[in-house]
């Protein structure tokens, strides 16, 4: 079980995103946060490290007004691609109901952006790109509490850091130039001696003000179930859901231009996973999920595609 927590702390990570609600995104993204066993911290201590890449190609078209960088723009496209690095430290604890855990994500992002902007009367096609590291994302503890064998919870608060570049007016930025910070919940249930895992996170991810343009991203609360079976083969394949749900309006100028761009959006679709374990202690595991948005209001729609690759040493 070690080795799936590595992957599982890298699913509160999300789609590290070019915008935050103030650009029709977020810092997560429908059905992408959830990964196996998110409620279990295994009792073995230890370092384990996961690597992630999430492609994400979304648009807000219909000549629909978005809020970002400071303007407001037409006719948004964004296509982003993100890679993280997560290092997480299991505490020695020993076993018991209680276990715990500290991680940080090193992630890198390379956002490109296309939209239309009003100069003057007239408006004229912009396409920005961008690359380089992303803000820097931890949670000083994690906590999981062992109901029984096959039930379990875990607890935690994620702060994003606004480490990376920011600059207003831009279209693709490195950063969001905002902390943020997620209490979230993961629940983690086993059936059939194991085979089959039923696991859920929720959280809300609370924004700071963007000084640099003026605007406050209303409060956005987002939930990610997940189903697998798994063979002996070590093969595993199931789906997965996500609602995100913003619970508050964005408040600044801009924001009150547009009514408060409050937003939301479902998804769903299908995920495999595969495990190798090359001892007790030692394995590598993949897991791989693609989701289709729908039902999406005053936020990007598109298709996230989502690979976590997870070592335990």
């Amino acid at each position: 079980m070690k080795g799936r927590f590595a992957c599982a702390l890298i699913a509160c990570l999300g789609l590290g995103s070019v915008h935050a609600t103030e650009g029709a995104m977020g810092r997560s993204i429908t059905g992408s946060q959830i990964t196996p066993y998110v409620g279990i911290i295994p009792p073995t201590p230890g370092l384990n490290v996961s690597v992630s890449y999430i492609n994400y190609d979304g648009d807000i078209g219909h000549s629909r007004q978005v809020p970002i960088a400071g303007t407001a723009a037409l006719d948004l496209h964004a296509k982003i691609d993100l890679f993280a690095a997560t290092f997480a430290y299991i505490w020695d604890t020993g076993k018991g109901r209680w276990n715990f855990a500290s991680m940080i994500t090193v992630p890198y992002i390379r956002p490109t952006a296309r939209a239309s902007l009003a100069v003057g009367e007239a408006q004229r096609t912009v396409n920005d790109r961008a690359s380089g590291l992303f803000d820097l994302y931890f949670a000083p503890v994690i906590a999981s509490y062992h109901v029984s064998e096959v039930e379990h919870w875990s607890f935690g608060v994620y702060v994003y850091a606004p480490t990376a570049d920011y600059q207003k007016g831009r279209l693709a930025n490195k950063g969001l130039n905002v902390w943020t910070y997620s209490p979230a919940v993961g629940y983690t249930h086993l059936f059939n001696k194991g085979t089959l895992e039923f696991s859920g996170l929720a959280g809300v991810d609370f924004y700071s003000k963007n000084h640099a343009t003026d605007y406050q991203n209303g409060s956005v609360f987002r939930l990610d179930l997940m189903l697998m079976q798994r063979t002996p083969s070590g093969w595993g394949f199931g789906a997965v859901a996500g609602w995100i749900q913003q619970l508050e309006d964005d408040d600044g100028p801009t924001a009150d231009r547009l009514g408060g761009f409050s937003g939301h959006s479902m998804g769903v679709g299908p995920a495999i996973a595969y495990k190798k374990s090359f001892s007790k202690e030692s394995s590598i595991d993949f897991t791989l999920r693609w989701v289709k948005e729908f039902d999406v209001k005053n936020r990007l729609e598109g298709e996230p595609l989502v690979l976590n690759v997870a070592f335990a040493f």
